[in-house]
Formats: structure tokens, C-alpha cells, sequence
């Protein structure tokens, strides 16, 4: 999935260095994945949404509080699968020895 992830952004990225607006018709021809696959996938959907709701909030206020917020969900997300993973390696290393 990390390969439709990568053609979304980069998809994303053009349209917006395109000027043209986001929307999940024209990801899908950008990325040769359906609508449906890009409605229906949560991570593809959000990361759609995500980029569109930047283009049309880029510069404003409200539009980096969005932003801010949206990163600290992303970074606390990541933080939590570090603890789960280092809880892992210990359970691992605790057998190991």
C-alpha cells in the first residue's frame, strides 16, 4: 500500500504545483487507482483530505491551527506505535536471555 500512498502524494503535489484544485477524480487519474479504492481506503481518503483541506486553507490562520493540529494527532499516532514496538523488543529480548 506504501506504493498508492506514494502516487497520492506525489499526485497531490503536482495538482497543487498545477494550481488546479484536489478532488479524488483527479487523483485517480493522476495515479491510474479508482475513486472507489481512494474513497473507500481510510488512509488514502484522509490523506486526500488532508491535502485538500491545506490547499484551501494554505496561509490562513485557521488554515495552521488546522495544520498544527493535524500534525500532533500525526506525531502522537507515531509515538503510540513506538511504545507498542519498543514494548515488543523488550517482551523479544526478555525470552532471548
Amino acid at each position: 500500500m506504501n506504493t498508492a500512498i506514494t502516487k497520492v502524494e506525489q499526485a497531490c503535489a503536482e495538482l497543487i504545483a498545477d494550481q488546479q484544485p484536489i478532488t479524488f477524480t483527479q487523483v485517480a487519474a493522476r495515479t491510474g487507482l479508482g475513486r472507489t479504492t481512494l474513497y473507500r481506503n481510510p488512509s488514502l481518503r484522509a490523506l486526500i483530505e488532508e491535502h485538500r483541506h491545506s490547499a484551501a486553507q494554505a496561509g490562513t490562520l485557521s488554515g495552521l491551527a488546522g495544520d498544527i493540529t493535524a500534525l500532533r494527532t500525526a506525531v502522537e499516532a507515531i509515538a503510540g506505535r513506538v511504545r507498542r514496538h519498543e514494548e515488543q523488543l523488550r517482551q523479544i529480548t526478555r525470552r532471548g536471555h
